[in-house]
């Protein structure tokens, strides 16, 4: 009996139509990052916060150090046609935290992209945050759909080390199609943190999407110094580790990452973040 190999092109093609047969159940299959409980991963502290946290957490937003963007690529499992490209920027105000991200992956045949607006406030030592979403999605021969979905966060910083929250993903239910034919899940999210110092976070996450069993996701991030970040995790749903190393220099940092899938294989990615001066630093 002879073994067949799919090309990669013909593979990514039959991938992506996979995931769109699949989109009404799995809302969130391609949108976001394979890395994005890497990026995300300051949201429940108080020292690691940075401009992608929001990405987790609106509400992360509220407690912003600094104005500042970043970009993140990856390949997904290697394939050039499921590159992943996000974007982010934010700026913390007297009035609370605002952000902008974008996000596009895919290829001419099916791509995904989303763009967002969202803002974080901070009482006491609650956060509330919030987040609006124009999602379109386009397969080449069916055309493209759009919908609006929102996001809401909070955190509760519980002592200077413990931190909890939640994430409710398209709570109001948010459709495509002109019909509403085709509507996207529900996801909701509760986690937490321990920061052990200012060098060491820990945290969790327990995610439960519409129509999949629960995903437990654990990491830890750790800071020797102020130049050299080292962040890894766990994906329980997939048996998925995650693993990024980065280096900061003056207001710029760079990470380099990987994620690992048990039936689909790696991917990389890349992270860069730009921050601005502090008012004590100017």
């Amino acid at each position: 009996m002879k073994n067949y190999c799919l090309p990669g092109n013909l593979k990514a093609w039959l991938l992506s139509c996979y995931c769109l047969a699949v989109w009404p159940a799995a809302a969130q299959s391609l949108r976001y990052p394979q890395a994005a409980p890497y990026i995300g991963q300051g949201a429940y502290s108080y020292h690691f916060v940075d401009v992608f946290s929001a990405t987790a957490n609106q509400a992360a937003l509220a407690r912003l150090p600094q104005a500042g963007g970043g970009v993140y690529v990856e390949r997904r499992f290697l394939l050039e046609q499921l590159t992943s490209y996000s974007a982010v920027v934010a700026m913390p105000t007297s009035l609370g935290g605002w952000g902008f991200a974008a996000h596009y992956q895919g290829s001419g045949e099916y791509n995904e992209s989303q763009v967002g607006l969202a803002y974080g406030k901070k009482l006491g030592q609650v956060d509330l945050g919030i987040q609006f979403n124009y999602a379109m999605i386009r397969a080449a021969g069916y055309g493209s759909d759009g919908a609006v979905t929102v996001e809401i966060g909070t955190l509760w910083h519980i002592t200077d080390q413990v931190h909890i929250g939640m994430h409710l993903f398209n709570p109001s239910g948010g459709k495509f199609g002109k019909q509403g034919q085709e509507k996207m899940a529900w996801v909701y999210k509760a986690g937490g943190g321990y920061e052990i110092s200012e060098k060491l976070l820990l945290s969790a996450d327990m995610i439960k999407a519409e129509e999949k069993p629960v995903n437990v996701q654990v990491g830890m991030q750790y800071v020797p110094d102020k130049r050299f970040f080292i962040r890894a995790g766990m994906a329980t749903a997939t048996t998925s580790p995650f693993l990024g190393a980065g280096w900061a220099w003056k207001n710029i940092r760079t990470d380099i990452t990987a994620s690992y899938h048990p039936q689909l294989g790696i991917t990389p990615g890349l992270l860069l973040i730009f921050n601005a001066k502090k008012k004590d630093q100017q």
